[in-house]
């Protein structure tokens, strides 16, 4: 970690408890010298509670002291070993809310075009949920006729980078397990270029969903069986002349 956690609560602390100078503080607490002169003038952080970095083991008192003797002084972050790892993203991706409504997009892109990834490695991709993942892959989705795929890094909603790494440890994960690559799903492996150059899908309206397998051709038979039928009928109509004849003779 490069700085204190609450640094803002942290800086509030080291203005109103230290004599501490305005460019130590910004230093320690990754601010901007102003911004801290502007929490010493009240213009900044208004209602924010300080955070004492010594309670909550991130500094010494003796670090604090030699900081006010020494202007030059730069105040060090103690080590504390539990708080390694912490500036690692932890949970899904935070996706701002401007390109949320873009997430359907991406993930319709990723099931279509990147089968080989999972639920979870999609969810980090561009930070949704599973249950919207699964309603995508299984078209139920409740938009699903008006959305298009789209690349998510087009979309800025992740990088080509950890997309590329998502995509390699599926594609390394699969061939341990013995897996072998459908012809189908390597058709479907398309750069971001690629993808953004494809037309459309096209839409099948909600109300005819399920009849686009629909075919006439049975009908067709029957009908053309029947008029056979008719002609044949035709034909071979008795002769009752001929008939009335012979009885007669």
């Amino acid at each position: 970690m490069n700085k204190p956690i609450m640094a803002k609560a942290t800086a509030v602390w080291l203005v109103d408890n230290t004599t501490i100078t305005f460019k130590q503080v910004a230093d320690f607490c990754d601010l901007h010298e102003l911004e801290v002169q502007g929490i010493a003038d009240g213009d900044v952080a208004q209602g924010v509670k300080g955070f004492d970095p010594i309670a909550n083991n991130q500094l010494t008192q003796e670090e604090i002291d030699a900081a006010e003797k020494s202007p030059a002084h730069a105040l060090k972050l103690k080590y504390n070993a539990a708080a390694l790892g912490e500036e690692k993203r932890r949970g899904p991706r935070y996706t701002p809310l401007s390109k949320r409504q873009d997430r359907p997009a991406a993930i319709l892109w990723l099931v279509k075009f990147h089968p080989e990834l999972t639920d979870g490695q999609i969810s980090k991709l561009v930070g949704t949920t599973k249950p919207t993942i699964l309603s995508l892959r299984e078209r139920t989705h409740w938009n699903i006729s008006n959305i298009q795929p789209v690349d998510p890094v087009a979309l800025g909603l992740t990088k080509q980078s950890e997309l590329d790494a998502a995509v390699q440890k599926a594609n390394l994960k699969k061939a341990k397990e013995g897996g072998v690559m459908s012809d189908d799903e390597r058709r479907k492996l398309v750069s971001t270029e690629q993808s953004l150059g494809m037309p459309d899908e096209p839409k099948i309206p909600t109300a005819i969903s399920g009849l686009e397998t629909f075919t006439l051709s049975d009908h067709v038979k029957d009908e053309k069986k029947s008029d056979h039928l008719d002609a044949d009928s035709l034909f071979n109509l008795p002769d009752n002349d001929e008939d009335g004849d012979d009885e007669k003779s």
